[in-house]
């Protein structure tokens, strides 16, 4: 695939793989991307500004401004600027300054105010590579929707052999090139994600509800939206921040306000994604004013909530898709696919209640996928970024798709 038009921004930090940015650089720009670099200061001890600077066609930079003409290179547009941030080779030092927001120099006020998506491939050597604190902070970079392109094994420069060596330039291409490829693989498609928990009032304070997040929702909310879809998100009350997401957002308090949301937009859609953890029953009566404490103990009616899922199920089109999620904590495989049939879903991902590090209010996730037509997929635990790009993946299998 060609890369003209697309326009990379590539980082160098200080590494001695550093070398190989020369080679990234020109396999990018001879595949058509206009290419623009930046390092850390460190990164000029290992690689020359003239060689980044003659094989990317572009001045190098690495400060705030130019010293002689005062001319400053503006962080911000240069993250708007770019399709494509991508960091090759990224020392540990840059890392910690990624996962932690640390902005001391032009390349880490870059990332911190990039709008495009990143992609990071780091080169340390063997031990630094296995440190806990560096494996803390490239999961924290992962949690951020970050694709972290691992280091892959071989003889490093201290001598030693394994993990740590710098992605080769020519695997990195082919991960840029899987990239734009996917990007688009939704494009003129209409998606509706319900997200988060709902609310079920009991008196003007106090409600129902559960633990939902709302993270992995707005995880396929983004995913989708990269891959060029137009979005819809229907949201309970969550505590994350969808001002700055390319799609439409509906936030609703109620399973009531939620069905009818979603349902006002279900006909229009050619994909519908059903995480939202939907309360199953709500209040028969809900006090107008606060219930005040008893000595006693006191007992609430519920009443069952409509099942949004199994509802919209019921006037699914033909061509259609339903994607649902089960969060089970027994007789997991046997839940979920007897709601494949019941929801009239088309596949439907289970998440265990009983994984360490999977369901509510996680970063990561770990997740079984299981088709109408008998096929199963797993994971492991990824982060919710990843797991989300894997349930895409998953969708665009189906025969219906096709």
């Amino acid at each position: 695939m060609s890369l003209k038009g697309k326009r990379i921004l590539l980082g160098v930090t200080g590494s001695i793989a550093a070398y190989k940015s020369a080679l990234l650089t020109r396999l990018l720009i001879k595949s058509g991307a206009e290419v623009q670099i930046i390092t850390s200061a460190s990164a000029l001890d290992f690689i020359t500004p003239l060689t980044l600077a003659t094989l990317s066609k572009k001045p190098v930079l690495s400060e705030f401004s130019d010293k002689k003409s005062g001319e400053w290179n503006n962080h911000v547009e240069l993250g708007l600027w770019a399709d494509l941030f991508i960091v090759a080779p990224l020392s540990a030092n840059t890392l910690a300054k990624f996962a932690h927001g640390i902005c001391d120099n032009l390349l880490s006020a870059t990332y911190l105010s990039a709008r495009c998506p990143v992609m990071v491939a780091p080169a340390m050597d063997l031990d630094m590579y296995q440190h806990p604190a560096v494996q803390s902070n490239l999961r924290s970079l992962q949690s951020f929707g970050n694709q972290v392109l691992e280091a892959e094994s071989g003889e490093l420069a201290s001598g030693l052999s394994g993990q740590g060596r710098m992605m080769e330039p020519e695997h990195i291409l082919e991960q840029v090139v899987l990239f734009f490829q996917r990007k688009k693989d939704f494009s003129g498609k209409k998606i509706l994600v319900t997200m988060g928990p709902t609310q079920e009032a009991l008196d003007p304070v106090r409600f129902i509800s559960n633990h939902s997040s709302g993270k992995m929702g707005l995880a396929l909310a983004r995913a989708f939206a990269e891959r060029g879809a137009e979005v819809h998100v229907v949201s309970g009350p969550v505590a994350l921040d969808l001002s700055q997401d390319q799609f439409s957002v509906t936030r609703v308090h109620s399973a009531r306000d939620m069905h009818e949301a979603s349902q006002a937009l279900h006909p229009q859609m050619d994909i519908c994604v059903f995480t939202a953890a939907v309360a199953d029953y709500a209040p028969a009566q809900v006090a107008e004013e606060k219930i005040k404490k008893k000595d006693l103990a006191i007992t609430l009616d519920l009443v069952k909530n409509v099942d949004i899922a199994k509802e919209l199920g019921k006037t699914k089109r033909s061509g259609q898709l339903h994607v649902g999620f089960a969060l089970e904590t027994e007789n997991e495989e046997e839940n979920a696919r007897a709601k494949l049939d019941k929801k009239n879903f088309d596949l439907i991902v289970l998440n265990s209640a009983r994984e360490e590090g999977a369901g509510f209010r996680h970063d990561t996730n770990k997740v079984r996928i299981f088709h109408k037509d008998g096929k199963e997929f797993k994971s492991g635990l990824l982060p919710k970024s990843q797991i989300a790009e894997l349930i895409l993946d998953q969708i665009k299998t189906i025969p219906v798709w096709v």
